[in-house]
């Protein structure tokens, strides 16, 4: 009994000292070099303080030190989604999936659609709600100006900063939309596994269809099984893996 309370001591003690971490102490194991610790510290700080871009991308770097390159994949993906206008972060992932086996040519899409996806990126979704809010205030005022203000000239540039307005305050709600409709249905994963045979349906004894390796992405079609998942790549094929074999971004 006795030694029964000790071990709950000792376990109560270890868990105080992980709650205890902070981003610092991370960050100092990290510029030590000791990058199994700072990687330890970075996920307890995860746990225990929520979400963070910068968190994940930090715990990206100590995977890429550490050459566990589909974690490093994992955790930049993670941070890129927090953060889609971060540039370290898309500049690390291009350096991480460049030591992946499987390179990928995605398939070639509309100037528009890449556009849009650009431009939506270029900003963090509460970026986009602060900019779609402020511009929502000067359309208002551009608005008054142009309804009571007796001078041409200012009520034509109320009129047309108005329109201007209204146009950015309709972009800024579909970027922000869009994002958090990307951060609550998350449909894409990263393979961790060495290797995966890709099937053709959810089954072992089904047809072979293509080899994947790790750190390669994929987008979730349906998972509503227990234990495989239909997914698709990036350069289009689509297939059958098993469940435990990647993890959603």
């Amino acid at each position: 009994m006795k030694r029964i309370f000790l071990i709950s001591i000792m376990l109560a003690c270890v868990s105080l000292m992980q709650a205890a971490i902070t981003k610092a102490d991370a960050d100092a194991l990290y510029e030590k070099g000791d990058y199994e610790k700072a990687a330890a510290a970075y996920e307890s700080l995860l746990k225990v303080e929520g979400l963070a871009a910068e968190v994940y991308y930090n715990l990206g770097n100590c995977y890429y030190k550490l050459d566990k390159i589909p974690f490093a994949v994992l955790n930049y993906e993670r941070a890129l989604l927090l953060d889609p206008g971060d540039g370290d972060i898309r500049a690390n992932l291009a350096l991480a999936r460049g030591k992946t086996v499987d390179k990928v040519v995605p398939p070639s899409e509309m100037f528009f659609v890449t556009w849009w996806r650009d431009l939506t990126n270029c900003m963090s979704m509460d970026s986009w709600t602060i900019v779609g809010f402020s511009a929502f205030i000067l359309m208002l005022i551009g608005i008054l100006v142009y309804r009571f203000v007796p001078q041409l000239l200012a009520r034509k540039i109320g009129f047309y900063s108005a329109m201007f307005l209204f146009a950015l305050v309709i972009i800024a709600n579909f970027a922000a939309f869009s994002q958090h409709r990307d951060l609550t249905h998350r449909n894409t994963a990263v393979i961790l596994a060495p290797s995966v045979v890709v099937k053709s349906s959810p089954s072992d004894r089904s047809t072979d269809l293509f080899l994947i390796h790790e750190g390669s992405k994929v987008e979730i079609l349906d998972n509503s099984m227990k234990e495989w998942m239909e997914v698709k790549f990036e350069e289009g094929k689509q297939g059958w893996i098993p469940v435990n074999v990647a993890e959603i971004i």
